[in-house]
């Protein structure tokens, strides 16, 4: 059952990265359209606007205890993969919630130290339709 236990502490991390995402970004000027979004076989974290742009992020949460100098950046397990995979649940999004407004993809990092929130990194356009299917170093 050790199993369960480690699925249950993760998704606590994950839980409150996200609730602090949220609460960052609205704090930032951005309206929380929706959280927990699910299209198809994938899951947007927060979709939020701003005056021209709609936002689908992501958020990746990580205990700085864990972190390592030689550990990546919580940003870098967003996959080509998983990137394809938001870019068709926001196709899906859209296409119930016609808009006018630029989408765009972000990540939003969460550092979290003895369970709580030390650093929030918003890495503005991250990805897009073009760059999803690219390895990163050939990126930009």
């Amino acid at each position: 059952m050790e199993i369960l236990k480690i699925k249950t502490e993760k998704r606590r991390l994950g839980d409150l990265g996200e609730r602090a995402a949220a609460k960052y970004l609205r704090t930032h000027g951005y309206k929380i359209l929706e959280r927990g979004y699910v299209g198809e076989d994938s899951e947007i974290d927060i979709i939020c606007s701003s005056r021209d742009t709609v936002a689908f992020v992501e958020v990746k949460t990580r205990s700085v205890e864990a972190e390592s100098p030689m550990e990546e950046r919580p940003a870098s397990a967003v996959t080509p993969e998983k990137q394809r995979k938001i870019l068709k649940a926001a196709a899906i999004y859209r296409a119930f919630n016609p808009s006018d407004k630029k989408m765009r993809f972000d990540v939003v990092e969460v550092l979290v130290r003895e369970g709580k929130v030390e650093r929030i990194n918003h890495l503005i356009g991250t990805f897009d339709r073009d760059t999803a299917y690219l390895p990163p170093w050939k990126r930009r």
